[in-house]
């Protein structure tokens, strides 16, 4: 097996002793069936992002995070890379004119959906009609919106075949962020719309029991914020093969931060997943590396060490720089930032001797804040098939000093 075993916390890859701790302090609250860390693990809140937390009729909804249903979707264009070669600054331009990034709209188009008719607002209802108002008005506001932080739309070449592919990575928006601070402001009782008071990276996870009443609205509400990020990526995705003037002959979607119910051995679990991509037998998902690495489509195996993985893997190649390191210290008076260990031209240099025409990023998403992500792959190589290589040629996202509180 490919993993080790520390204090009872299965774990592939390196083990990070920040990410390592949190993931013990997961272990030893509530009915864990199992903890585990990814490869591309590091320390988050509460739960490590690259952390897997297996519950017996729990969930957590400090684990699925703030930014509920974070995931990617992918598409295989119509196009291969010569048709779009000598238009790509074009693309690129347009790309980041018409898609919104940050947390405004930069189109007044009115995205509708069916999914604001969906019986599951009913829990907001039950919560407050103040509550439900406020959070349907700032999901149709933002609906098809990217936000900043790591969130992007990004152009491939599949290096085997030369074909077009086109990715996106962005979750529920203001919408998630504000359902996750809501059901933890509740559970630990404070209004739903509360400020939360000043929250430890290291704090133990806050847990519902499913069969509360509280547990089934928050798993009501998560699954609504779940539809609700797959809806946007959808629109933005049809945004981009409008520009390109082409259409997708095969698609991948899949979330990373959420918890699904789930039978592994023979019992019925809640998998919470933060940052790790769901890998059962047969299931297609996308991994993202950096802008100056290759992204790849992945299957799940059907293996030994996947069922000890409970069929789950990486979400990308792992930050090894926060972004702080990496960008400095922001000063939202100026707008400037100070003290970073990436220069801006070191950034655009890397960039441009992979090959990709950029829009937008700061430092803090430059190639040299992640891991290699053939280096997290290669760790579950007994969980997953890599199915298609792409390497980026656009990469587009929020500018470097967006204010975004919703980001990631």
């Amino acid at each position: 097996m490919a993993y080790q075993k520390i204090d009872g916390v299965r774990v592939w890859g390196n083990p990070d002793d920040a990410a390592l701790a949190q993931a013990k302090t997961c272990a030893q609250t509530g009915n864990v069936v199992q903890t585990l860390l990814m490869a591309d693990h590091h320390k988050g809140y509460s739960q490590p992002i690259g952390g897997v937390v297996v519950y017996d009729g729990q969930i957590s909804p400090s684990g699925v995070g703030y930014d509920i249903a974070c995931g990617n979707k992918a598409v295989r264009t119509g196009l291969f890379v010569e048709d779009v070669k000598p238009r790509l600054a074009k693309v690129m331009d347009e790309i980041a004119r018409k898609i919104s990034f940050g947390v405004g709209r930069v189109n007044k188009e009115k995205v509708d959906h069916d999914l604001f008719d969906d019986p599951d607002w009913d829990v907001y209802r039950a919560v407050g009609k103040q509550e439900h108002d406020k959070l349907k008005a700032l999901a149709q506001s933002q609906l098809g919106t990217v936000g900043s932080g790591n969130h992007f739309v990004d152009l491939f070449v599949e290096a085997e075949t030369g074909r077009l592919w086109i990715a996106n990575h962005f979750g529920s928006r203001g919408f998630g962020h504000k359902t996750a601070s809501g059901f933890i402001n509740l559970a630990a009782g404070r209004d739903f719309l509360a400020n939360a008071p000043g929250e430890k990276m290291d704090q133990p996870p806050v847990l519902l029991d499913l069969s509360s009443e509280l547990g089934d609205m928050y798993y009501r509400a998560m699954k609504l914020a779940g539809r609700y990020a797959y809806a946007g990526r959808e629109y933005v995705i049809r945004q981009v093969l409008a520009i390109l003037g082409t259409e997708a002959d095969l698609e991948v979607h899949n979330h990373h931060n959420y918890a699904w119910n789930e039978t592994h051995y023979g019992k019925e679990v809640v998998v919470v997943r933060k940052g790790a991509t769901p890998s059962a037998p047969g299931q297609v998902g996308f991994i993202g590396g950096s802008m100056g690495d290759i992204s790849v489509i992945v299957q799940g195996k059907d293996s030994a060490e996947n069922r000890d993985a409970y069929y789950s893997t990486v979400h990308g190649a792992g930050r090894i720089m926060s972004r702080t390191q990496a960008a400095g210290k922001m000063n939202w008076k100026t707008r400037t930032r100070s003290g970073g260990q990436i220069t801006p031209e070191q950034m655009q240099q890397a960039v441009r001797n992979f090959g990709v025409e950029l829009r937008g990023a700061g430092t803090d998403e430059s190639p040299f804040v992640y891991r290699k992500l053939q280096e997290v792959l290669d760790a579950h190589s007994e969980t997953i098939d890599v199915l298609h290589v792409l390497k980026p040629i656009g990469v587009c996202m929020a500018g470097a000093d967006e204010f975004d509180p919703y980001k990631d």
